[in-house]
């Protein structure tokens, strides 16, 4: 016998209602299925699904014993069920539509919960229809298989419009569509086998920029329901600890405890960083007014003082030949002209340089001899 087997959900025909294997005990079940009184019916069978015609009585068998290695479920008689079977996701829908619909009713602010009820103006049927106390009304939807974001876009706006609040529950394994997370919807996938459900929640965003002043810091911690684009972590939890309210899906104690904690520490750490980010600007600050004040207060000069006038001073010329018109030697200037000295090359100075021939140059009067040399003479 197949695996999917086990999914395997019933029809009773006396109330209308699909049943499950754990709805009684077995020796009811047994003296309803094959052979017997046979109102339990394939649901799948019954619904015209895989290829079987609509209306098609297929009463079912109860198997299972109590510590058995499977554990109970319907099956079809030997040669009565579909060719290749039923498709599982046939039976993942069905089954998942029942557990929800027991799960729903179990819960405390629910006064009625039915499969497959048309939402007022009959433009969309819920997976489960499920009403609270407080008026407001719920829509679980069981999604075997991909759907596009276009046609989860309608759904969700059919039921927006009515007043519903719906919740998708996937089937493992199933993709999940884009938009589902771009509405931030909640996120969970329906284990039927354990009973579970697989919540995902987004994982801390990057903490840039000036993070600490965003009006959601949930988005830097842990958060539900997950972004476009996370990283998802996930979160295994028992369907039963699980509740709804108008708002939608209520996780269990243990992780709304773990999500609250989350949030009070990425509180914590912005707060953190908001001081630091002000200790920072105050320093900046601080140091910003010590080099303005350098620049606009520079050190004081001593008082001026009226600038001299610059002293001019007299170079006395140099004074030169009165017979050549040539700068003389200070040892000569008393003499007012070289003193001419014969050698075997002809005449020179005093300072071995021949004396140039005479320029016109008025002659100063002669100065008188003095005793402690010789008159001067003519080059």
């Amino acid at each position: 016998m197949a695996a999917d087997d086990l999914l395997v959900v019933g029809l009773d025909l006396d109330t209308g209602r699909h049943v499950h294997i754990e709805d009684r005990p077995m020796d009811q079940w047994r003296t309803l299925g094959y052979r017997h009184g046979e109102s339990l019916v394939c649901a799948a069978c019954f619904l015209g699904l895989d290829g079987v015609s609509a209306g098609m009585r297929v009463p079912l068998i109860p198997r299972g014993r109590i510590g058995g290695a499977r554990r109970h479920h319907f099956a079809h008689p030997p040669h009565m069920a579909p060719p290749g079977g039923h498709h599982p996701e046939t039976l993942w829908h069905l089954e998942a539509k029942a557990q929800l619909e027991r799960w729903a009713s179990s819960l405390p602010g629910v006064t009625e919960v039915r499969q497959e009820q048309w939402i007022p103006g009959r433009e969309r049927r819920a997976d489960v229809h499920v009403h609270l106390s407080d008026g407001s009304r719920l829509a679980l939807e069981a999604q075997s298989s991909l759907i596009t974001d276009s046609l989860w876009q309608q759904r969700h706006r059919d039921y927006a419009a009515a007043g519903i609040r719906d919740i998708w529950f996937m089937r493992p394994g199933t993709a999940l569509p884009h938009v589902l997370l771009a509405e931030q919807s909640a996120v969970c996938f329906l284990d039927l086998a354990d009973r579970q459900i697989r919540v995902l929640w987004g994982r801390p965003h990057p903490r840039t920029g000036h993070w600490w002043e965003s009006e959601d810091l949930s988005r830097y911690a842990l958060h539900h329901p997950p972004c476009a684009g996370d990283d998802v972590h996930e979160e295994n939890v028992p369907l039963a600890q699980l509740g709804l309210d108008r708002h939608g899906l209520v996780l269990s104690e243990g992780l709304e405890h773990k999500l609250a904690a989350e949030h009070q520490g990425i509180r914590h750490k912005a707060a953190e960083a908001c001081r630091q980010a002000d200790k920072d600007n105050l320093r900046a600050h601080q140091l910003a007014a010590r080099a303005g004040h350098h620049c606009a207060a520079p050190s004081p000069t001593p008082p001026s003082r009226p600038a001299r006038r610059p002293v001019r001073r007299v170079v006395p010329s140099r004074p030169r030949c009165a017979v050549c018109g040539g700068r003389l030697a200070d040892v000569l200037a008393r003499y007012g002209v070289h003193i001419s000295i014969r050698t075997a090359d002809g005449w020179v100075d005093c300072l071995d340089q021949p004396c140039a021939a005479p320029r016109p140059q008025p002659v100063p009067a002669e100065p008188a001899p003095t005793p402690d040399a010789p008159a001067p003479r003519a080059a």
